[in-house]
């Protein structure tokens, strides 16, 4: 979108101070209606609160004001019914709205640009815009986390193994496992939250910098647009689009969360794991081999990721050698943030399926749960808790006793006792209680552990909280 000043001759909106129109690639490269036309509804919003509030205050005629807003709502029907031309040689939505309007109602449309700039024009379209996006997001967020409550809620019990760096740690459930998820969106939701509450402003009265010498109430139009108050810089609100970096960023540290359930399910549905199955909703087959049932959804998820990561990259790149107040530049804003809320909201509602559709095999996953002696950090707590060994040396002994089924090929509840007292004499047969991987799970009560009722127990403040 432009500033206030146009190459364009053909556009006699700017008078005569260009004496040729622009070369076809200048226009190709100023124009942006291609684009910003999906703000046609925010502008129009705008427009007829920034009528409103010039009738009030005496700055035009109630009767321009009327034709004004009636002109704006049936051009609004023609954009919506696809009967609207636009035109790459009106540059962006303003001046095609503008353009038509004049068409419409005549010398009242010159009326309606009186004490605004394009520059607070668009910072106003697209804060409307991410709002409403904000919101979009919220909800689906919101859906996510209760898909995940509900899986939770039946695995509460469901025993597989906690890893880290991909190895067997230490038994886990998988409803613990789900409300990982669970906390990670809900920190996407508080963000979005908060984003929200630092964009509720309206730019509009801040003209095209300095503000105007109209006596406009900008209090007034803020609160017909449903913004909380009136931004307090003029030249910062002209400048300002720390609105769309930060949802931007948002969505970029969400489509990692994304990304890393998304990992996850393709590492799960592998014959190698078979913890979790995905309907053909959500998979697709081989073109060569029959038997392939390939997780693509959960892929393509995964992939969103770094396309989601460059537009926040393109748009701090843009703005970062900006000199205040407005600039060109910021026209290469818009189109970032459309991608990547066309492609977040897509990812979310395709891990929200996929959450909701997946069918855990549970005996998969408690078998795997017992692989690579996931309950030897409990045989060591067992010795410094009933022996009083200090923790340095009952690790060196679980080690011994680890070696010790390594060579048996067996599990440490295989262990025969005469065996174990042999590595320490003060072992007895109360080890079996806490390392089998039941045991171990349930005895992580601490709060925020996976103990399932310490899971449970989440899930319920988690469906307060939502």
């Amino acid at each position: 979108m432009a500033e206030d000043s146009s190459n364009s001759s053909s556009n006699q909106m700017w008078g005569g101070r260009f004496a040729a129109g622009p070369a076809a690639i200048m226009e190709e490269i100023n124009a942006s209606i291609g684009f910003d036309k999906k703000l046609y509804a925010q502008d129009i919003e705008g427009s007829i609160a920034h009528a409103t509030m010039l009738a009030a205050n005496g700055i035009i005629s109630e009767t321009d004001r009327d034709q004004i807003i009636t002109g704006l709502k049936q051009i609004r029907q023609e954009i919506e019914s696809g009967a609207f031309e636009f035109s790459r040689k009106l540059e962006d939505i303003h001046m095609n709205v503008e353009s038509r309007l004049a068409t419409l109602i005549g010398a009242a449309a010159g009326r309606l640009h009186t004490a605004r700039s394009r520059n607070d024009q668009v910072a106003l379209d697209f804060r409307l815009w991410v709002k409403a996006e904000l919101k979009k997001t919220e909800a689906m967020l919101t859906a996510l986390i209760g898909a995940f409550l509900d899986k939770a809620e039946k695995h509460a019990d469901t025993v597989m193994p906690g890893f880290t760096h991909l190895q067997t740690a230490q038994p886990v459930t998988f409803g613990h496992h789900c409300m990982a998820y669970v906390e990670m969106f809900g920190r996407d939701r508080s963000r979005v939250r908060d984003a929200i509450e630092r964009l509720d402003e309206s730019p509009i009265g801040a003209a095209a910098l300095a503000g105007t010498p109209y006596p406009i109430d900008r209090h007034m139009t803020a609160a017909a647009l449903g913004f909380r108050e009136p931004t307090r810089n003029s030249i910062d609100t002209v400048s300002d689009r720390d609105f769309a970096l930060e949802f931007l960023s948002i969505a970029a540290i969400c489509a990692v969360h994304l990304s890393r359930f998304a990992e996850e399910i393709v590492i799960w549905t592998t014959p190698q794991f078979g913890f979790v199955r995905l309907s053909d909703a959500f998979s697709t087959g081989s073109s060569i081999m029959p038997q392939k049932k390939n997780p693509d959804a959960a892929e393509l998820v995964r992939a969103k990721t770094g396309r989601i990561n460059g537009s926040l990259i393109a748009l701090l790149t843009v703005m970062k050698g900006l000199p205040l107040a407005y600039s060109k530049d910021m026209q290469e804003d818009k189109e970032q943030v459309f991608d990547a809320a066309e492609n977040l909201e897509l990812a979310i509602a395709a891990m929200t399926g996929m959450v909701a559709d997946m069918t855990v095999n549970v005996d998969n996953m408690k078998k795997a749960a017992g692989s690579g002696y996931s309950t030897a950090t409990d045989l060591a707590d067992w010795l410094v808790r009933e022996l009083g060994l200090p923790f340095r040396e009952a690790h060196h002994v679980t080690g011994r006793v680890v070696a010790l089924a390594e060579k048996n090929a067996c599990d440490l509840s295989a262990l025969p006792l005469d065996q174990l007292q042999a590595i320490h004499p003060g072992i007895t047969d109360k080890v079996y209680d806490v390392v089998t991987v039941e045991a171990s799970v349930a005895s992580r009560k601490s709060y925020g552990g996976t103990a399932p009722d310490r899971v449970r127990e989440q899930i319920a403040a988690w469906r307060n909280r939502l």
